[in-house]
């Protein structure tokens, strides 16, 4: 499927290829009719080569308005104007042979490659992804982890995103991000070089895969590209605009089980990418940062609003991800003490120990507030803890107790 053979060139194939350079990501219209029509018939009717049944508008108007706010619905016609000034352009074919050039492919909803996860986007699961890297199954969703945050990182960014990637890849999880400058391309980095699975990392481009931007990201994509995947909903050629920058996150959100926001000012496109996470019932985590920088001030918000969970390292993302209890985070190793497990009369006791020179049963009976019995039972449970010693008929602390 690395080529444009003939088993590319089916009509399915060739339709859903022209109808992703006819339509911007998440065209409810243009979703709908697909849905509705098929993406062959759909092609037909949006280029007017055929006149829609009498039903159709209605079926679309009822699919919109089953699948949230339809109010940008003008009718079949206004839809048709609209992508009226693009049908000269369509030439799927050569799309294909684009990618098929690049090593790339195209791959839509019935293909075994296809993420099942996005159709977890209902009406608003994209029409095709353009796609560059190894032909190999993508992850499921429970082993991609999304990591995403400012451009402008800070230190402090970096060193937790870099910690957070290289971690989650050591686990054998697939990093997924948008292949931007600051926290995007320290998580692909890391992911990278700790990856142990197949496919490490997942860019998803605002733009077309068949130019990697930002062009300063260009040697750390096409290592992506060479070890993970890249993919983009629009085809070979697209600008990355700011729509679809916007309409791109929805799919780093689709799929990943946990969408980690580690860096994020006050408006960010990485809370966009948050909310598309929580809007699908997904997992959001957020790291903190200092309450004086204003790139950790919309991570704070999540967390204030309740949108996200705290998190602070890979062990604690990978338990979000997870089905319920099947990947706690491992217990914080803490250095055993030796008063562990002491009743609190014996705790109480211990403190009135002194710690160089003796003292009298009497004496720390007074001090301790216990009996004189309980002060005797009590030093010889702690002499054989060696935290009590005896010395010339006194009592004071011993060596374990320091």
């Amino acid at each position: 499927m690395t080529g444009a053979t003939e088993a590319t060139m089916t009509p399915e194939r060739l339709a859903r290829a022209a109808l992703s350079r006819l339509m911007e990501p998440q065209d409810a219209a243009g979703l709908a009719l697909v849905q509705v029509a098929g993406a062959v018939d759909g092609l037909r009717i949006a280029t007017g080569q055929v006149a829609a049944g009498p039903g159709l508008e209605q079926e679309i108007s009822v699919l919109l308005a089953d699948n949230g706010p339809s109010a940008s619905w003008s009718g079949l016609a206004a839809a048709l104007k609209r992508w009226q000034p693009r049908i000269p352009d369509l030439a799927p074919e050569r799309d294909l042979a684009t990618m098929a050039r690049l090593g790339g492919r195209l791959i839509v909803p019935s293909d075994e490659l296809w993420p099942a996860q996005l159709a977890d986007l209902g009406i608003q699961e994209p029409i095709c992804l353009w796609w560059r890297g190894q032909e190999q199954p993508l992850p499921a969703l429970e082993s991609s982890i999304a990591l995403v945050g400012s451009r402008d990182s800070t230190s402090y960014g970096a060193s937790v995103t870099g910690d957070l990637a290289y971690s989650l890849a050591q686990r054998g999880m697939t990093v997924v991000s948008g292949g931007a400058y600051g926290i995007d391309a320290h998580a692909h980095r890391a992911a990278l070089a700790g990856g142990s699975g197949a496919v490490p990392t997942i860019a998803v481009m605002a733009g077309g895969v068949d130019r990697f931007y930002p062009s300063g990201n260009e040697d750390l994509l096409r290592a992506v590209c060479n070890r993970g995947a890249v993919l983009a909903e629009v085809p070979p050629g697209s600008a990355p605009t700011r729509y679809r920058f916007l309409q791109r996150n929805r799919l780093i959100a689709a799929l990943s089980a946990v969408t980690v926001v580690v860096e994020a000012r006050w408006r960010s496109g990485a809370l966009n990418t948050a909310h598309h996470a929580e809007t699908m019932g997904r997992a959001v985590g957020a790291v903190p940062g200092s309450v004086h920088s204003a790139n950790s001030a919309g991570c704070h918000r999540l967390l204030r609003d309740g949108g996200a969970v705290c998190v602070t390292d890979a062990a604690e993302v990978a338990e979000l991800a997870a089905p319920s209890g099947t990947a706690l985070p491992d217990q914080r190793q803490v250095a055993a003490q030796v008063q562990d497990g002491l009743t609190l009369e014996d705790l109480i006791l211990l403190d009135a120990l002194p710690l160089r020179s003796t003292t009298s049963v009497e004496k720390l009976a007074a001090v301790a507030g216990l009996g004189q019995d309980s002060v005797r039972a009590g030093l010889g449970r702690l002499g054989l803890l060696g935290l009590a010693a005896s010395e010339r008929g006194g009592w004071k602390r011993g060596k374990a107790s320091d």
